[in-house]
């Protein structure tokens, strides 16, 4: 897929702010962001100054990403088979009592650190489930003209927050204490609740009944480890997510050990990594202009390895907020650029579960280096810990070698349109299995093209839900080859043809341009049936054959 933003001038950024529904959503949760970017810094700094263990302090971060990583694929089925704004505003509801109990426990003078990182992990149910919806509505808001912008606003919005909340949760912290934190984090969660509730969107609905949640994460995760492009952006955002969360989890060590600072420089410092993402946002068009995306996610894990060896090094606050703007920029650039891969790469019947599954794993990540780097600086030294995750970084821009991020080439991710075929005989949703079986005469001149096709033609049956797919060449008639491949139910043959997109029917266009014969290849349908079943009626008999229909 070429990037469109070839095309588009850098004003395009905010192009996606035409839509009041965009831009209220938007707001809302830049909002939201704010008021829980100010609970994380009080937060942080309050396991800081009540626990004397490194790694309780680095693990405040694995405590609100863990949920991510053990709910986002439920949560991203859920968001493609329900409305995506009522999962929305039920995840805010889960964050806002969340923040709410915080702010109670803080003003009852309770403040555990395990109740704290209890409280923290059930906001990040919250976030588990709202954020694979929110990004899925994306596509449902805007056209898709405008996702590229839109996903670099979303991270833009986010980091601009960053930019403010920090400096703002120090302050508050310094001078008001945590108990105000909290309290502004908890009104704050209210505000996207009202914007969901008064908003509503169009979304593209499935003229087939919702799938069970088994089968539609089964069919999430199929298509998402089946997509080369997806499973590559996926890898390279969980080793990314291991390496680069050093930054957050060991800045609270360094501004207490290394700088001998209190809560306002922490904020000042998170403050200028939100800085550094917000500038890296506002370019990112320009950037994807004169770069590939893949060269320009490598090039950001090494501006991030080169924050975390600065942090590794310096006594200075000065030196520590400019590497961390750098920082902050490698970050955002990443992170934009392999969210932008994904959505644009995954077909609207499951983006939500590829994307939930890119922030399962890329959580997971977190979770882990946050444990990882917490362990290697309370067992060696926070020095030591800066400069492997700097290390680290350095490996991840090699990756992109074998892992490379960002579209290769131009698709067409609608839906191709299908419409059911006409049978002998009423089938129900369960009834099965059906096998499908579509014949072609290809010439010798053209049987090299015709399997490379082919090939490409498995991989996409595949994924979107064939079984069993096979090719066979009939023995005494050389020139006729046969598609076979079976799906275990009659409502899961009518789901893949529904997921075959406009790319997908490309490959038949040319498969059809290679067929020799007087005829276009006819696609034919049998229930398959075992011969020891035994049927009372002479209906049973006749449904227990194979029963063939032309598409």
């Amino acid at each position: 897929m070429q990037r469109e933003d070839h095309q588009l001038p850098i004003s395009a950024t905010l192009a996606p702010f035409r839509n009041p529904v965009f831009r209220t959503i938007w707001t809302a949760t830049q909002i939201s962001s704010l008021g829980w970017l100010v609970q994380t810094v009080a937060v942080s700094w309050l396991m800081a100054t009540t626990s004397a263990s490194d790694l309780m302090v680095a693990i405040v971060q694995a405590a609100s990403t863990l949920p991510v990583f053990f709910l986002s694929i439920l949560a991203g089925a859920i968001a493609d088979n329900f409305s995506r704004r009522w999962v929305m505003f039920a995840g805010h509801c889960l964050i806002a009592s969340a923040s709410t109990t915080l702010m109670i426990s803080v003003g009852l003078g309770f403040v555990s650190p395990w109740f704290i990182l209890g409280l923290s992990f059930l906001a990040g149910c919250g976030f588990a489930l709202t954020d694979p919806a929110w990004h899925a509505s994306v596509g449902d808001i805007l056209d898709k003209r405008d996702i590229p912008a839109a996903v670099t606003l979303v991270s833009v919005g986010y980091n601009i927050v960053r930019s403010i909340a920090p400096a703002l949760g120090g302050v508050i912290m310094a001078f008001f204490g945590p108990l105000a934190a909290f309290a502004l984090a908890a009104l704050s969660d209210l505000i996207p609740l009202s914007a969901i509730w008064r908003t509503k969107w169009q979304v593209r609905s499935s003229p087939l009944p919702r799938e069970r949640m088994t089968t539609a994460i089964h069919d999430g995760v199929r298509f998402t480890a089946m997509s080369l492009e997806i499973r590559a952006a996926i890898a390279r955002a969980a080793l990314f997510g291991v390496t680069s969360i050093a930054i957050f989890a060991l800045l609270p060590l360094v501004v207490r050990d290394q700088l001998k600072c209190g809560p306002i420089a922490y904020g000042v410092l998170l403050a200028s990594f939100g800085m550094g993402a917000f500038i890296a946002g506002m370019s990112n068009s320009y950037l994807r202009r004169i770069t590939s995306q893949n060269r320009l996610v490598a090039f950001a894990s090494v501006a991030c390895a080169a924050c975390c060896l600065c942090l590794a090094v310096t006594s200075s606050i000065a030196a520590a907020a400019i590497s961390l703007a750098l920082g902050g920029a490698g970050w955002l650039v990443t992170w934009t650029g392999i969210d932008l891969s994904v959505q644009l790469a995954s077909p609207r019947w499951v983006v939500g579960r590829t994307l939930s599954i890119y922030y399962a794993l890329s959580a997971g990540g977190m979770a882990a280096g946050s444990w990882i780097w917490g362990s290697v600086a309370q067992n060696y030294s926070l020095t030591w810990a800066l400069e492997g995750a700097a290390l680290a970084l350095l490996l991840v821009a090699v990756a992109g070698i074998v892992l490379p991020v960002g579209p290769r080439e131009e698709t067409d991710q609608e839906s191709s349109g299908f419409h059911p075929p006409e049978l002998a005989f009423d089938l129900k949703p369960r009834s099965g299995p059906i096998v499908a079986k579509t014949e072609y005469s290809i010439p010798e001149e053209n049987i090299d093209a015709f399997l490379g096709y082919m090939r490409t033609r498995r991989h996409v049956q595949s994924r979107a839900g064939a079984r069993n797919w096979t090719l066979q060449r009939n023995l005494q008639t050389p020139s006729l080859w046969t598609e076979t491949f079976r799906t275990p139910t009659w409502m899961d043959f009518l789901r893949l043809n529904h997921r075959l997109t406009s790319a997908d029917k490309e490959v038949g266009d040319h498969l059809l341009a290679l067929h020799d014969g007087d005829v276009p290849p006819q696609t034919v349908l049998s229930i398959q049936r075992t011969t020891d079943a035994t049927y009372a009626s002479a209906e049973g008999r006749r449904r227990a054959y194979p029963a063939a229909m032309r598409t």
